[in-house]
């Protein structure tokens, strides 16, 4: 196979509403996570129709400590660093900056951070790859504005973006607006900021919310380009490569469906600049006509003139697509769950494995939008175990990353051009899904647990070692059998 790029962007990926806690230090605001609850019910709980955003006292939020980044960042990205990181992807807290988000004023102790996060990341020669809004808007912007639906968010979005590009894009050259921004097809609490009693149930406001961040979007593109000509912004999506289960042309028709919702609406905009053909048949099939939602001239120009310059991605499973009834056997999965494939095993939270199909989904996605493409999260959350000698052996993991990699390598071998991979919870953070700090994915191990009882001291995890080789290799060597540790 084809060796990687020189200029491969071999890194990590964190999200600030996951790991910096500190969520009420130095001026910073709630945000809607602040009030999303730990445990297993945490989607279940949110979803309900009695959801509000307030905070109850029977449940835990671990989001509020995280690992405590904030206060660690030196310590951690000095470890990213002799992993050997080229990009470290992190998010930025729009709270942290503005509060309620609408103020005219930032929060100058939140830029200061930010700073600081990004000069130690340049310290090491790290590229800091960062994404404007990842799961995190303002809770005040949920409660008083009604969340993405309401156009007024553009605005507020827009002012955001155009002080965190202007401070920091001279030295920033990559850029992601909003995180898997396609989740709020199943999922519009976390990155549209609505629940039911605010119109999450009603796909008019879903597609309405994506609009006002497609618009948003073009607003960052257009500030970054102007901000430093060299500087990269991408989408982000949450990819799940789509199988129709069987030959049933039935099945066939109905995989082609989800994928245009599901996989390549958002991304037809904000790649090609402009709503896709099948848009209206979609909106149909919610009852509602293009014409209902309120997209102007002015706007439809300013997707088509900034649309973004790569795609990027989250893979950890694929999913399957059964019509007739002949499948039932559920499973779980990265915001959707879906029906069990057959031919694939599935991690510890019911995810199933399928690195074969993040290099269909890499040529696919390619041959579509002929752009270069970042792989910014995969990974394999599981129950990690420290032995008496204080190792923890996560072969499993390693096992995981390298059969990715090794379909990364061969998506470049078929011509598509990938420009990094950043494997989700470089370091142990509290898991999205569940909120959940068993839920492990680093490479890094944060003595913490999910009471929030332990002392936050990092430790090293055998893939940490096995990883640092594939870096310093250029992802030539993944073995893991002579490892020295």
């Amino acid at each position: 196979m084809m060796s990687f790029p020189k200029n491969f962007l071999w890194g990590g990926a964190t999200a600030a509403n996951q790991l910096e806690g500190a969520y009420d230090v130095d001026g910073r605001g709630p945000s809607i996570d602040d009030i999303a609850p730990g445990g297993k019910d945490r989607m279940k709980i949110i979803k309900s129709p009695d959801f509000d955003w307030q905070p109850n006292p029977k449940y835990t939020y671990p989001n509020h400590e995280g690992i405590d980044f904030y206060h660690h960042h030196k310590e951690d990205i000095a470890l990213f660093a002799e992993m050997g990181f080229k990009a470290y992807r992190f998010s930025i807290s729009w709270s942290r900056i503005f509060p309620r988000g609408d103020e005219e004023q930032p929060n100058e102790k939140g830029l200061t951070f930010y700073q600081n996060v990004i000069d130690e990341c340049l310290k090491y020669n790290i590229e800091p790859v960062i994404t404007i809004s990842h799961y995190e808007l303002p809770l005040y912007l949920a409660e008083h504005y009604g969340g993405w639906k309401n156009k007024q968010l553009i605005g507020f979005f827009k002012h955001y973006a155009d002080t965190v590009i202007d401070r920091f894009g001279d030295q920033v050259k990559y850029w992601l607006t909003f995180n898997e921004i396609n989740s709020a097809a199943s999922f519009p609490f976390s990155s549209q900021g609505m629940i039911a009693k605010t119109g999450a149930d009603d796909k008019r406001n879903v597609f309405q919310a994506w609009h006002n961040q497609f618009v948003g979007s073009a607003y960052a593109v257009k500030a970054a380009h102007e901000k430093n000509p060299d500087s990269q912004v991408g989408n982000m999506i949450v990819y799940a490569t789509n199988y129709a289960y069987d030959a049933n042309p039935v099945n066939q028709l109905a995989a082609l469906k989800f994928d245009q919702e599901f996989n390549y609406y958002t991304t037809d905009v904000q790649v090609r600049g402009e709503y896709p053909a099948y848009s209206e048949s979609l909106y149909k099939q919610y009852g509602f006509t293009g014409s209902d939602l309120d997209r102007t001239p002015e706007e439809l120009a300013l997707l088509k003139k900034y649309h973004v310059d790569f795609l990027s991605f989250s893979y950890y499973m694929s999913s399957v697509t059964e019509v007739t009834g002949k499948v039932s056997e559920k499973t779980a999965g990265n915001i959707l769950g879906g029906l069990k494939n057959p031919f694939l095993k599935e991690s510890e939270w019911g995810w199933q494995i399928d690195p074969v199909g993040l290099r269909v989904g890499l040529n696919r996605l390619y041959d579509r939008y002929q752009v270069p493409l970042f792989i910014v999260e995969n990974g394999l959350g599981a129950a990690d175990t420290v032995e008496p000698d204080g190792k923890i052996n996560d072969d499993y993991r390693i096992d995981y990353l390298k059969s990715h990699v090794e379909a990364i390598q061969g998506a470049i071998d078929d011509g598509v051009p990938v420009m990094g991979y950043t494997p989700w919870g470089c370091i142990d953070l509290v898991s999205l899904s569940t909120g959940e700090m068993s839920k492990r994915y680093g490479f890094i191990y944060v003595d913490m647990d999910d009471q929030g009882r332990g002392t936050l001291a990092r430790s090293k995890k055998k893939s940490f070692y096995w990883y640092k080789q594939v870096i310093a290799s250029n992802g030539a060597d993944l073995s893991s059998d002579h490892l020295d540790y």
